[in-house]
């Protein structure tokens, strides 16, 4: 059974979460901050949203950052978990080094299994079939080793995170208005959250 929760920004939405996962108490969880690599903050938002997991939801968290772990950790990893979450940043250089290193299909395939997926804004949108639509907001530049930009195809629909939302406001509609008639969008503001289970789809907003 498939569960996907798909938000802008996870601190915003947190209590929804239990209400929809159950008790997370206890549960391990691969926290993959490798989006925020190449942005500003990285480390601020990795002890940040640690915290989050740690203090607020009670969770034991590994941090596996995709980029700089083998292809056997990130297994090992993936299956000793009870809960994927993949966090924030710039989501081209993300499913870079999802695809590099293998993990894309071994994140499938756990997810596929039953396994909890937590997706914050690049980590929401990467869910999708494709993540082209999104180039407005980031930068395919950082990605330059991306060969084309089919995503992770966990949902059919495609999550447009920060809908008229500070820092994206502007660009959020940029994309709208482009891509609102070509593709089945899901938009969110920052307090925003979908979440998914199997073909049940629902969205709230704070």
């Amino acid at each position: 059974m498939a569960k996907l929760f798909l938000a802008s920004m996870l601190n915003k939405v947190c209590d929804l979460l239990p209400k929809f996962a159950g008790d997370l108490h206890g549960k391990r969880v691969a926290y993959i901050p490798t989006a925020s690599n190449v942005e500003r903050g990285h480390q601020k938002m990795v002890r940040s949203e640690t915290k989050l997991l740690v203090n607020h939801l009670g969770m034991q968290v590994n941090v596996l950052d995709v980029a700089a772990a083998s292809t056997a950790a990130i297994k090992t990893s993936l299956q000793a978990a009870d809960v994927i979450y993949l966090s924030g940043g710039n989501t081209f250089y993300l499913l870079q080094e999802l695809r590099r290193t293998g993990a894309n299909q071994l994140l499938v395939n756990e997810v596929n299994a039953g396994k909890l997926y937590i997706g914050e804004s690049a980590g929401a949108a990467i869910a999708a079939p494709d993540i082209g639509y999104l180039s407005l907001m980031d930068s395919t530049r950082k990605a330059p080793d991306l060969p084309n930009y089919q995503a992770l195809k966990l949902v059919d629909f495609y999550v447009l995170p920060h809908y008229l939302s500070f820092p994206f406001k502007r660009k959020s509609q940029q994309i709208f208005a482009e891509y609102s008639t070509k593709l089945p969008l899901k938009t969110i503001s920052n307090h925003g959250v979908v979440m998914v289970t199997n073909d049940s789809i629902s969205i709230t907003e704070k």
